[in-house]
């Protein structure tokens, strides 16, 4: 139960989200990934916070680097400097991915540019994650998530209105890049098993935000329209959002007129009224269907609305807080909570994989052990060890 990557070898010259996300997920699934780190500080993001939680050893770790840095071993090295360079050169000839984002052009500065990296290691994978592309007008831009997603159109369509553009509540531009990221190098892999050649993938948080604008993006292209702010309802179906209720509110998702006709009968509306009768009419008249059926939903509590919306089928839920979703036994039954030991802070819970995988005789190999994320340059004397450079 190792994961399907067991044996891969992977180099994490990565910091803050987009690309520790990325090699967190390749660690995820088996592959061996060890995070290079600049010395004395290390990672942005073990200074990101509050909160920090104070271990044993009275060191305040980041509650930030922990939620993207899990199965990962440490090593500081200055990479200005011969003797660690060498060390990363060491690795290099040995490993299957190289994980940067650095802004474009840092990496051939620091003297590992495409044919350096061809001469120590024609197989090696290369991934490199940017803010808004590689290259462009504006390539040479810093990448920050809100930037992005302001820049991206995102926040253009989240918020309760077009004069209200909102972030989304977790940095999903780098996370998004991340997880397109390590597509990439799994594509690049597979691909090397053809031709016995590594290769260079490259995506940005621009790219990621614009390749889930889904709906709102087609929208545009092709019916020429512009998106906007819709607050809590979907823009093209209707009844499909969060709606109240006598003691709070509930979601539902009416996305089918026979979803619609079972909805109409459970709660006593006219499914054929001629402003409601099919899905574009109700969004046309998406404010008065909201009063409507903000009217049948007082005389409910939210428990008791559930219960009925589940009894005719209709797809809704709650909106839980993120400690209930922990809490939740349908969380816990995915695996989505793992216990770690982390060296300074002990046994400790991190959001789990999203991934599962079962061979087929439907026998779960799921990988089980994880490492919790590594003090800085924990790893250290051994890699220098391990990669024959000798120990500091």
């Amino acid at each position: 139960m190792s994961g399907p990557l067991d044996g891969l070898l992977v180099i994490d010259l990565t910091r803050a989200l987009a690309g520790p996300h990325a090699a967190m997920v390749l660690g995820d699934l088996g592959a061996r990934v060890i995070k290079v780190e600049a010395p004395g500080h290390g990672d942005d993001t073990r200074g990101w916070g509050p909160p920090f939680v104070t271990g044993a050893d009275e060191t305040a770790q980041s509650t930030y680097f922990l939620s993207c840095n899990r199965n990962k071993e440490s090593i500081a090295l200055d990479l200005k400097g011969d003797d660690d360079r060498r060390v990363l050169e060491s690795m290099l000839r040995e490993a299957d991915v190289l994980l940067e984002n650095f802004r474009p052009g840092t990496l051939d500065r620091l003297g590992f540019g495409a044919d350096r990296l061809r001469e120590l290691n024609p197989r090696l994978v290369l991934l490199s994650i940017s803010g808004f592309g590689h290259d462009g007008p504006e390539s040479a831009r810093a990448g920050y998530d809100q930037i992005a997603q302001g820049e991206a159109g995102l926040m253009s369509v989240t918020g309760s209105s077009p004069d209200d553009p909102q972030r989304v509540g977790v940095p999903i531009g780098d996370l998004l890049a991340g997880i397109y990221g390590a597509l990439g190098v799994l594509a690049a892999l597979s691909e090397r098993e053809r031709t016995g050649e590594g290769g260079i993938v490259r995506t940005s948080l621009l790219a990621a935000i614009v390749g889930v604008h889904a709906f709102q993006g087609t929208r545009w292209t092709v019916a020429g329209e512009v998106g906007r702010a819709a607050g809590n309802h979907h823009p093209s179906i209707a009844p499909y959002g969060l709606f109240r209720c006598g003691d709070g509110a509930v979601q539902i998702s009416v996305g089918s007129e026979s979803l619609w006709a079972r909805f109409c009968a459970g709660f006593g509306i006219d499914p054929a009224e001629p402003r409601f009768a099919l899905n574009a009419d109700r969004v046309r008249h998406r404010e008065e269907l909201i009063a409507i059926v903000e009217d049948r939903f007082a005389a409910f509590g939210s428990e008791e609305l559930l219960a009925r919306l589940g009894e005719l089928g209709i797809p809704a839920g709650k909106v839980r807080t993120i400690d209930e979703v922990y809490s939740w036994d349908q969380t816990l039954s995915q695996g989505l909570l793992v216990g770690v030991d982390h060296t300074s802070l002990g046994r400790i819970s991190l959001p789990g994989p999203t991934l599962r995988f079962f061979d087929q005789s439907d026998h779960e190999t799921t990988r089980r052990e994880h490492q919790a994320p590594p003090l800085l340059d924990e790893h250290g004397p051994a890699l220098r060890g391990e990669f024959g450079v000798g120990r500091r």
